[in-house]
């Protein structure tokens, strides 16, 4: 369905973020989160092959017994941080309300993990499965709906890794309410996308990546991707400060892709922001001289 066509869609009843672990609610499509999708560049088509794949199971999961084809509308992305993993789950949220149409609105809440977790023996329990039995349950019900657990391993902990300290049977017990209520989901809603992310693949529960349809390492960008962060970057300080133009010569941003080996995208564009507190303390007036050593000195820390 265009765009047009769901840009007045408001989803009504969200939940109010800091209450049971809510870190977010939103009406989607949603215009920053189309931003943030833009800003991201995934070497080999990545971005392009995670939408058509959520796409399509969404589609699938409309039409197919769960029994016959049991995709459970989980989708996990790793990665080192700075890469970009809670920008690409918050665009793909985006990029789904877009283009699968005929659905309703969608909604969209991002779970604070941390808010979940307790050393009250039990509490970590009980919260998981009121998120998941009574709220999450409740708002799939109402239409399609985007979840996002950003460091998901907080509460989908490795089990088989943990010590028998600090309250273990309920970390255990929080983990499966937590799987219960995914298998519920997915049983019961197809129309419900599940986004995790993690920057310890390590630390995740096995039984959470089985249930995952779709595994994806977010890498750390390569030349041509550090290239085209810093040339976004760069463009939107020259836009306010039209002397940082000089930046975008096609040879400054070649050579400062290349000295750029390993740096993430969050690095990359601090490098920016650094190179502009040069000895002027003007964005107007910075050089290439001073791109290239804030990119070294990010490179060096």
């Amino acid at each position: 369905m265009p765009d047009s066509k769901r840009a007045g869609h408001v989803r009504h009843g969200l939940p109010e973020p800091g209450t049971h672990g809510i870190a977010d609610a939103r009406s989607l499509p949603d215009e920053s989160f189309e931003a943030g999708w833009s800003s991201i560049f995934l070497a080999g088509g990545l971005k392009e092959r995670l939408l058509q794949t959520v796409a399509s199971n969404l589609r699938l999961r409309a039409t197919v017994p769960f029994e016959a084809l049991p995709l459970h509308g989980v989708v996990l992305l790793t990665g080192l941080p700075g890469v970009g993993k809670t920008t690409v789950a918050r665009g793909l949220a985006d990029k789904i309300a877009r283009v699968v149409g005929g659905l309703g609105p969608w909604a969209f809440i991002e779970i604070d993990p941390h808010a979940l977790a307790s050393s009250s023996l039990g509490r970590s329990q009980r919260s998981v499965e009121e998120l998941f039995g009574q709220l999450l349950e409740e708002q799939a019900q109402r239409g399609p709906l985007v979840v996002l657990l950003d460091e998901v391993e907080t509460i989908l902990t490795d089990r088989a890794a943990l010590s028998m300290e600090a309250n273990p049977i309920d970390v255990h017990r929080a983990v499966d309410a937590a799987l219960v209520g995914l298998d519920r989901l997915a049983r019961r809603h197809p129309a419900v996308l599940v986004l995790a992310t993690s920057n310890f693949a390590d630390a995740i529960d096995p039984a959470l990546s089985s249930r995952a349809d779709m595994i994806v390492q977010v890498p750390v960008p390569d030349r041509d991707g550090r290239r085209a962060i810093l040339e976004h970057t760069i463009a939107s300080v020259a836009a306010a400060f039209p002397g940082a133009k000089q930046l975008l010569d096609r040879a400054v941003l070649d050579h400062a892709a290349e000295v750029s080996d390993g740096l993430d995208g969050r690095r990359l564009r601090k490098a920016v922001a650094a190179a502009c507190a040069n000895e002027h303390c003007d964005p107007e007036r910075v050089t290439s001289a001073d791109l290239y050593a804030a990119l070294q000195t990010m490179a060096e820390q």
